[in-house]
């Protein structure tokens, strides 16, 4: 277990130093954090650090922090150092996790791709009247965020992907969704189109400071109705134990049977037992919730 007595800031800074005596141009400079989980800095502040973490990235220098062991793990500040740092952070706590992020993941976790990626979705409201981006709690922007190359978002390791889920209303439900009074002086005008949303997508290179934009268009006759493949399914089941887990006031029906059965269909060829492993994470849970 994690007893929280080594003194990090030291050690941190000592990396950094080592990291620009060896800086490489253009090339992967990263420090790595092994830490027992419950990492505390020492003489220096939380604030300081993550000061010291976010300067030292704008020098180039990315951070990725590995946590080890069973207990006393402090997710929430773990993620705040590597989110400071342009990195990742990873908790490893059986021979599994071990072969993932140093095996299959490895060049993921070491290697940035793509920095400051910021995603942006517009919907036709003529084809959707309500809609809800599915957790990202901690990592919303706001609107004008989009266009600040300023301000920091995440990164993409190589191989790795992103996924966000949207609960959507067609336009065409009775359902209500809405307590806002219409507006006096304005009037919402729809365009007529065949698009179902507009998907911006920005992103910076590792070593660039200004932006990339790309700019997709979704048709509605593009999407399969009534079809999902084994990916968007399991995901659909992460979403949904995950709402439970938070007792998420927008959980409505969602139940662990049907996780647990939406995961257990979809599970498909699992070459390295990840969804099983969530699949048994899911079935305990279930259990303790009786």
């Amino acid at each position: 277990n994690a007893g929280g007595s080594t003194a990090g800031g030291a050690g941190i800074k000592l990396a950094y130093r080592i990291a620009k005596e060896n800086y490489i141009p253009k090339g992967n400079n990263r420090i790595i954090l092994a830490t027992d989980g419950d990492f505390n800095v020492g003489a220096s502040s939380n604030g300081e650090m993550v000061r010291l973490i976010e300067e030292k990235r704008k020098e180039g220098v990315f951070l990725s922090v590995l946590g080890f062991g069973m207990g006393n793990y402090k997710d929430s500040k773990m993620e705040t150092i590597s989110n400071a740092g342009n990195g990742n952070y990873a908790y490893i706590d059986n021979i599994l996790e071990a072969q993932k992020v140093f095996g299959k993941e490895m060049w993921g976790t070491l290697y940035t791709i793509a920095k400051d990626v910021k995603i942006q979705v517009e919907f036709n409201p003529a084809k959707v009247k309500a809609y809800r981006l599915i957790g990202y709690e901690n990592r919303i922007l706001n609107k004008e965020d989009f266009n600040d190359d300023k301000k920091d978002a995440g990164d993409i390791g190589s191989g790795h992907t992103v996924t966000a889920l949207y609960e959507i209303v067609p336009a065409g439900s009775e359902e209500e969704v809405s307590n806002v009074d219409p507006l006096t002086y304005q009037q919402t005008n729809i365009l007529t189109s065949g698009n179902l949303m507009t998907v911006k997508l920005r992103y910076k290179k590792p070593d660039e400071e200004v932006s990339t934009k790309i700019v997709r268009t979704v048709k509605d006759k593009e999407l399969r109705r009534g079809t999902m493949s084994d990916n968007f399914s399991f995901a659909a089941s992460v979403a949904e134990f995950g709402m439970l887990l938070r007792d998420s006031e927008h959980k409505a029906n969602a139940s662990y049977e049907h996780a647990l059965s939406l995961a257990q269909s979809s599970k498909g060829d699992d070459e390295y037992g990840y969804r099983q492993e969530f699949i048994k994470l899911l079935k305990t849970s279930q259990l303790l919730a009786r």
